[in-house]
């Protein structure tokens, strides 16, 4: 019954179908083919294997692109159609979605790394999809703060209030990103407090920040490395898992050795914002920090 006025209230009520059917559709497209892949790399005998053309492996990011494509046209095209139409045609769009992400870091990298430590890649840009479509199906988005006191709604007071908030959103929200703190910035365009705490606190070692406002500070950068090493180990070791789980696992040694193993090359110093170059240039400064 509970789930009955959900769907009544919370997303019929609002229109939010389209985006439910989208965020189903997008589900069960990625578990279908994460199921598939899993199938053919054990070469299971009675799953059907790799679609080719001739010596080509088609891959299904393309049928992903294609549906993505027809199911986009259909709602662009039939954007005044029934409630019903538009919800199969979001689904649609979901799987496609879902394929395409699946294969993201082969369009990230230009090489086929599915099964490699960089296909993981693909499992961060899924978890990004269904975060960000989970939070807008719950009636989140970046101004429904202002949604609280009527403010979108009270004319011009409102819509220069709107701006207003919307700019400091924006400016904040790059800051952190620029910092590196991609996951608080996501979210923080959603809740403006964590765009706050992101914005005040220390910036990733190799993040852009780092470059630009460490890279003569030592002691800065020296507290970012351990700061990093610190509160990034259990975080990887749970990231790691869930994706073994779900990407099966690849070729590498277990959790706690790949975990080291992405802290030893990813948490690094940014290198000099301007290096200097010449006969006279001194290297930076070399940074080696126990685990």
């Amino acid at each position: 019954m509970g789930v009955r006025r959900w769907l009544d209230e919370a997303i019929l009520a609002q229109g939010r179908l389209p985006l439910l059917c989208f965020l189903l559709g997008f589900i069960v497209g990625f578990l279908l083919i994460r199921f598939s892949v899993r199938m053919i790399r054990k070469r299971v005998r009675w799953w059907p294997g790799n679609l080719r053309a001739g010596d080509v492996h088609i891959h299904h990011m393309v049928f992903g692109v294609v549906m993505v494509l027809i199911a986009g046209l259909g709602m662009v095209a039939g954007y005044r159609s029934g409630i019903g139409t538009i919800a199969a045609l979001a689904s649609v769009f979901g799987v496609g979605a879902a394929l395409v992400l699946d294969e993201f870091a082969l369009i990230y990298y230009l090489r086929d790394v599915y099964w490699e430590e960089q296909g993981r890649t693909s499992v961060d840009a899924v978890f990004v999809a269904l975060a960000v479509t989970g939070l807008l199906l719950l009636g989140f988005h970046p101004l429904w703060l202002l949604d609280i006191g009527g403010i979108r709604h009270d004319g011009a007071p409102g819509l220069g209030l709107l701006g207003g908030f919307a700019a400091v959103n924006l400016v904040l929200a790059a800051i952190v990103i620029a910092k590196g703190k991609i996951w608080t910035g996501l979210f923080g365009m959603f809740f403006l407090p964590l765009l706050v705490i992101g914005a005040l606190r220390l910036s990733r070692p190799a993040a852009p920040w780092a470059r630009w406002r460490y890279s003569e500070r030592h002691r800065l950068m020296s507290r970012a490395i351990v700061r990093e090493r610190r509160y990034r180990r259990p975080a990887i070791r749970v990231k790691i898992f869930v994706q073994d789980l779900v990407a099966g696992k690849p070729d590498v040694a277990h959790v706690r050795r790949a975990a080291e193993a992405e802290l030893e090359r990813t948490v690094l110093p940014a290198p000099p914002a301007h290096p200097r170059t010449g006969p006279d240039s001194a290297p930076g400064p070399i940074f080696r920090l126990s685990a």
